[in-house]
């Protein structure tokens, strides 16, 4: 093998919040109708690529109990190199700061930070609609991630509107379970009529002028099954409003300023494990 190019700059792969997630319905083919905002938040997981000349796909680092052909980064850069018709390879780094099964996209991710910026290293020359199709077919989350904007979201998730948030701070717990997305979408008790709401409503819930109710739908089915996600969730609703991302495990409370943020999170009882993160206005590789 030879390295053609060591690029030793590191690129995130931050972390989303879903501000709220309703299911809406589902399609015959048993996907979920979704309603949600993505906010982007300054957790990262860090990713670094070395680029090779036999065509091989390597992760350095590899997740435990994850077998490459099933990890997210390898399946992107190899769905990538088919597509694009690459010859070039690459060796993976990740340095993995984002729980697995937290509802925080890291997976996903990662798996966009891999197609951005190996279509650059690659030379690969897709657009971004292009590559967000591609992430599509990675999982619902990927095409968010490189579309690049905090966004309002609407079909399975791919349906993509840019959506302004004002600046926030948030802490976030994470509950050590992983919850995992399949099994929380097919639970029975599972609501799935939400009725739809519009960006207007949702803008009005935020500054507290709104009735709507704006909740995460997935929230009740995790907390009856994984006690350690109500654990935190009830202590976090001491300080206001609070909720879980995706289909959890962690919760997450907004705070308009840092300090009131990082003085919450310093009341934590010792055996939880959270942390103070930015609301982001776009994500840090949008213009990458």
């Amino acid at each position: 093998m030879t390295v053609l190019s060591n690029y030793p700059e590191s690129y995130p792969a931050p972390a989303k919040l879903n501000l709220f997630l309703h299911v809406t319905g589902r399609r015959a083919d048993g996907y979920h109708l979704l309603q949600t905002v993505f906010c982007f938040i300054d957790h990262c997981d860090t990713l670094r690529f070395q680029l090779r000349t036999d065509g091989q796909i390597v992760l350095t680092h590899p997740l435990p109990d994850v077998p490459p052909e099933r990890d997210l980064c390898y399946r992107a850069a190899r769905l990538l190199q088919t597509t694009a018709g690459i010859h070039q390879g690459v060796e993976i780094s990740l340095e993995k700061q984002l729980p697995l099964g937290g509802g925080l996209g890291g997976g996903s991710s990662d798996a966009a930070t891999t197609l951005i910026v190996l279509n650059r290293l690659w030379g690969a020359g897709l657009s971004r609609e292009e590559l967000m199709r591609l992430g599509l077919q990675l999982g619902a989350d990927v095409p968010v991630f490189i579309f690049g904007d905090n966004a309002w979201a609407e079909g399975v998730g791919e349906t993509l509107t840019p959506i302004a948030l004002e600046p926030a701070w948030y802490v976030v717990l994470v509950p050590p379970v992983s919850v995992p997305t399949a099994v929380v979408f097919s639970a029975p008790e599972l609501t799935r009529n939400t009725l739809p709401v519009t960006i207007p409503a949702f803008s009005g819930w935020l500054k507290g002028h709104s009735g709507t109710q704006i909740r995460n739908d997935l929230e009740p089915v995790v907390i009856e099954r994984y006690p350690a996600v109500r654990q935190h969730l009830e202590w976090l609703k001491q300080f206001g409003a609070a909720q879980m991302t995706g289909s959890g495990a962690c919760v997450f409370a907004k705070f308009s300023a840092e300090q009131a943020a990082r003085d919450v999170l310093a009341q934590k009882p010792d055996w939880m494990t959270g942390f103070v993160a930015r609301g982001l206005a776009q994500h840090p590789l949008r213009d990458f």
